[in-house]
């Protein structure tokens, strides 16, 4: 194994506290949303954090995959994460559905490139068997 970099961000205060990276780019206040939204609007909070990060890990995924198929123009492609926070009987847990909109491929290119994505995706192998991730293809109608 070899690492190629590695990323480093400091919690104070858990879901009601402060979150700052090493290079001081993130610098956030953390707060947990209620029903009516996040008590500060200007705060974030873990699952929105992890929504950005995710969304732009797969996005590199599917160019990747992408451009193995011969696909060289991805156009105005987006990926978004929508992660909820769920609870049951057994605690919390999370659940993740990835919204693809490719508008330059078919359907049938665009379910292989989002599932041969989330099979190379370094957060879909690290949520793998852990949370539920539910692959969606947008497309034009």
């Amino acid at each position: 194994m070899k690492t190629i970099f590695e990323a480093k961000a400091t919690n104070t205060g858990g879901r009601a506290g402060h979150v700052k990276s090493e290079d001081g780019v993130l610098d956030f206040d953390i707060s947990m949303p209620n029903s009516k939204g996040k008590p500060d609007p200007k705060s974030t909070n873990p699952e929105e954090l992890f929504a950005a990060a995710y969304s732009t890990c797969y996005a590199g995924a599917v160019e990747a995959v992408a451009k193995s198929h011969g696909v060289d123009d991805l156009g105005d492609f987006n990926v978004t994460a929508i992660v909820a926070f769920n609870k049951e009987e057994e605690g919390f847990f999370l659940e993740v559905t990835l919204d693809t909109y490719l508008p330059t491929v078919d359907k049938e290119m665009g379910e292989t490139i989002i599932k041969e994505a989330h099979e190379m995706c370094p957060y879909s192998k690290a949520t793998r068997d852990n949370i539920t991730v539910h692959l969606n293809l947008l497309m034009d109608e």
